[in-house]
């Protein structure tokens, strides 16, 4: 078994839960994608799973740390958390919803020397930034 599927397994019981067909097919969809909106998300599953167990079993992911969301604009996608892959950021575009994760050491770095400089013990953070992807930019005329 994989350490996912180990951690998977380990946090549905250790929040009282079982591990059924529709919990784990959503997982494995999850494992090595790009973040997902819902309606990807729900596409993916078809009619495997309903519109409305798909949205519960994500908020329960959401709940048990299994998942987190991004946000863009109004709007979400999700991913699996940290209890899977490695702490992480993202850049996000505002027209086509890309979402590009960046793990960058001098921001981790420039993170702690804030935290530092102002006293202050953090316990999570995340850094969104948000703006418009190169080809949004050509589409769009941005600079």
């Amino acid at each position: 078994m994989s350490t996912f599927q180990d951690n998977f397994i380990n946090i549905l019981k250790t929040n009282g839960l079982s591990i059924t067909r529709q919990r784990q097919l959503l997982f494995d969809l999850l494992q090595d994608q790009d973040p997902l909106s819902m309606n990807e998300l729900t596409e993916l599953v078809g009619t495997t799973i309903d519109r409305a167990s798909v949205y519960r079993i994500i908020a329960t992911f959401e709940e048990t740390g299994i998942v987190r969301r991004i946000s863009i604009g109004w709007k979400f996608k999700i991913e699996l958390s940290e209890a899977f892959v490695a702490h992480h950021h993202h850049l996000t575009c505002l027209s086509c919803q890309l979402v590009v994760p960046i793990n960058q050491e001098k921001l981790e770095s420039f993170i702690s020397e804030l935290a530092d400089i102002n006293n202050f013990q953090p316990i999570q953070h995340q850094v969104e930034i948000q703006g418009y992807c190169q080809r949004c930019q050509a589409n769009r005329n941005i600079a």
